[in-house]
Formats: structure tokens, C-alpha cells, sequence
């Protein structure tokens, strides 16, 4: 099937979310943990699956293992009602896991066990996503940690995928997500990070990592650069400061003063998820600001990245 095609479901057709899901370990301040499943983009196809509401709408492409944390995440998978047709398995591999610690004020700080996670092996030359990249899809989302777990060779192969599902008239979503830790040096990171936001349609840079990135430079440049790499929709976002719409309107959603913020552990994934969801019934640049940011806000108010379907006492609902 094309991605012409994959348009019929909804304005964005089939999506494709790719990159890297772990075990996730939230730890209160007062000690007590909690285990999860959870990763940047696979965060993002959680809540695209629930705003979309449509079965087998999302997929989730990534590499896990065959040890029981491997099968605990294909359940998990699965239970979201995302299309796992595209996750390879690798014998002797295992997921990665990753603990966060939050402050009073939900601030995260995270340590990560992931330097042989089966996710860097998605895209190596024996691999099946290698061989046969998924088909079919309207919309394929990634991100910067999507890219610094790959080695350049991986990279490359995953580079000239986006690029034929861009010809055939599919598109391309791109969160940068800089994680300095990942990458080898700065400049791979620069390099990187645009070459493949010239493969993508839609952006969602954040500020704070654009700053780490490429140095201090005012919210308009962070823009222009975007534009120049030929992103015609998204969004940077600002954190407390808001999103700007990166359409050219310079629209602007600001962010409420009375969030209750517990943890910002997938704000951004959150946000996107709201955005694009908003995209896929038609929304404009403004709304789907606002539907991102109302998303993210619901679940920064919960402790870990992905919300409960049932929603808890006293916990924001349930997305």
C-alpha cells in the first residue's frame, strides 16, 4: 500500500512511531517506586493511540528481545492497542531500563541502563526493519534520542527509509530530543539532528535543548532554522513559556499558571501527541497548540510517563 494510500484513516493516515521503549522506574520522594514501560516516542504513540481511538492506527517500530522484560513490554504493546507488526526480535538481547527521581517541584532527573538495549540494533544491516522497512504509513514519527541510539551506519539506512517514504508522499514528524549523553560529540549531534529535520514535515523542538544544542539564540532564530530546513508545521516549545506554532503564524499558546506539576516526565511526548492528534481531525496551528499543551498538562500532573486508561483518585482523567 502507498502512503498516498494510508491517507484514507484520517488526515495523517497510518503512523509509524519509531525508536527506543524501556522499563521504566519512577522513584517518590519518599522512596517508593514504580515499574512501567515507557521511552520518548513510544510515550507519543500511547497518547496518539488513545486520541485517535483507532484500532491498529498506530504503530510502534522498534527492537526488544526474547527475555521476559522484552515479552512484559510486547504485552504492554499490545494492551495500547498498538500495531506491533513491526517490532524485530532479537535473540539474546534485552530492553533498556531507566530510573527517574523527581523533586518537590516535579522536577526529573534520570539514570539509564541502556548501553546494550536491543533498540540499537533495530536498523543493523541482519535486521528485518533493515531489509524490509515498514510500508504503508501517512506519518512517521521519531525523534533526536531515535537517532543518538543508532550507530552511523544504522542512521544512514534509517536516512534513505525517510527519504523514500517522503518521495512516495508520505510525511515525517521530528522531535529533537537532544540527550547529550547519546551522542559522540556536538558536532555529529548538530549534524545529525538537521539532516534529519530536512527529512521532516512537522517539528517539535523544545528551547531548552535547541540552547544546549547550538548555543543561545533568540526564540525567532530557533524558528527560522526550522524553516530554512523546510519544517512547515509544529511547534518549539517553551516549557513554562508556552509553544510558538511553527507554520509561519507565529502563533502562540501560553501555558497555564495553575498546573499542578508532579512530574514532567513526557511533557513534550504528550504535547505531540496532543498536536498531532489535533492535525489528524483537521485542527489548525493555534489548536493544535492548544490541544498539545492541555494533554501535556494532564499528564504532568501524574507521577511516570504514561497515564493510567482509568484514571486514579484524585489524578488528573485518564487520556
Amino acid at each position: 500500500m502507498s502512503a498516498g494510500a494510508a491517507q484514507g484513516a484520517g488526515r495523517l493516515g497510518r503512523i509509524a512511531c519509531l525508536g527506543e521503549v524501556m522499563v521504566e522506574v519512577a522513584r517518590a520522594p519518599d522512596g517508593t517506586a514504580r515499574v512501567g514501560v515507557a521511552g520518548d516516542s513510544y510515550n507519543t504513540a500511547v497518547y496518539l493511540a488513545r486520541s485517535l481511538r483507532g484500532a491498529g492506527r498506530v504503530a510502534y517500530v522498534t527492537a526488544l528481545g526474547d527475555d521476559p522484560q522484552s515479552a512484559r513490554i510486547l504485552a504492554a504493546l499490545r494492551d495500547e492497542g498498538l500495531d506491533c507488526a513491526h517490532v524485530a526480535r532479537i535473540a539474546g538481547a534485552m530492553p533498556g531500563l531507566y530510573m527517574i527521581d523527581t523533586d518537590a517541584g516535579g522536577e526529573r532527573r534520570f539514570s539509564y541502563w541502556r548501553a546494550t538495549s536491543a533498540a540499537r540494533r533495530m536498523f543493523d544491516a541482519d535486521s528485518p526493519l533493515a531489509s524490509a522497512p515498514p510500508q504503508g504509513f501517512g506519518l512517521v514519527y521519531l525523534t533526536g534520542i531515535s537517532l543518538a541510539i543508532l550507530p552511523a551506519p544504522a542512521r544512514d539506512r534509517l536516512a534513505g527509509w525517510l527519504a523514500a517514504h517522503h518521495r512516495a508522499g508520505g510525511r515525517v514528524a521530528f522531535d529533537p530530543n537532544f540527550r547529550p549523553a547519546l551522542w559522540p560529540d556536538l558536532a555529529t549531534a548538530r549534524a545529525e539532528t538537521m539532516r534529519f529535520a530536512a527529512l521532516a514535515d512537522i517539528a517539535f523542538p523544545s528551547f531548552d535543548d535547541e540552547t544546549a544544542l547550538f548555543g543561545p539564540a533568540p526564540e525567532g532564530a530557533v524558528i527560522d532554522r526550522y524553516a530554512a530546513a523546510g519544517v512547515r508545521q509544529g511547534a518549539l516549545k517553551c516549557g513554562a513559556g508556552g509553544a510558538i506554532a511553527l507554520d509561519g503564524s507565529q502563533a502562540r499558546h501560553t501555558a497555564s499558571p495553575s498546573v499542578r506539576v508532579v512530574d514532567t516526565t513526557a511533557a513534550g511526548d504528550s504535547f505531540n501527541a496532543g498536536y498531532l492528534a489535533a492535525l489528524d481531525q483537521g485542527a489548525a496551528g493555534a489548536a493544535c497548540l492548544a490541544a498539545g499543551a492541555a494533554l501535556a498538562e494532564r499528564v504532568i500532573g501524574w507521577r511516570g510517563a504514561i497515564l493510567p486508561r482509568s484514571g486514579l483518585a484524585g489524578d488528573a482523567p485518564a487520556v
